[in-house]
C-alpha cells in the first residue's frame, strides 16, 4: 500500500477459474450502481405521483443497499480509494465557485 491510498487489509480470496466471495460481492455492486442510476433518471421522468412515490422508495433502498455493499467491500479491503491532492482539491473549489458566481452574477 502506497500513502496514497486509503484502504483496509485486504481479505484474500481464493484465485483461478471458481468464482469468490469478491467476484460476487463485485457484480452485486455494480448491478446496484446500475439500478440506482435507472431509477435516478425514472425519478426525473416520470409524471404520476404514485408512481413516483413508489420509484423513490425503490431508489431509497436500492441506494442503501449499495452503500452496505461498498462499505462491506471497503473494510474487507477489496475497495480502494486514492487521496486526492489538496491543491487539486483547491483549484476545483475555486473553479466551481467561480461558475457558480457567474451564474448568479
Amino acid at each position: 500500500m502506497n500513502n496514497n491510498q486509503i484502504c483496509n487489509p485486504k481479505v484474500e480470496t481464493p484465485k483461478g477459474m471458481v468464482l469468490n466471495d469478491k467476484d460476487y460481492i463485485s457484480s452485486l455492486l455494480s448491478t446496484l450502481k446500475q439500478l440506482v442510476k435507472n431509477y435516478a433518471v425514472s425519478l426525473t421522468e416520470v409524471s404520476n405521483e404514485t408512481l413516483y412515490s413508489e420509484y423513490k422508495e425503490m431508489f431509497d433502498t436500492y441506494s442503501s443497499l449499495q452503500r452496505e455493499v461498498y462499505e462491506l467491500m471497503f473494510r474487507n479491503g477489496w475497495y480502494v480509494l486514492e487521496k486526492s491532492d489538496t491543491n487539486k482539491i483547491s483549484n476545483k473549489y475555486q473553479t466551481l465557485n467561480q461558475e457558480f458566481m457567474d451564474l448568479n452574477g
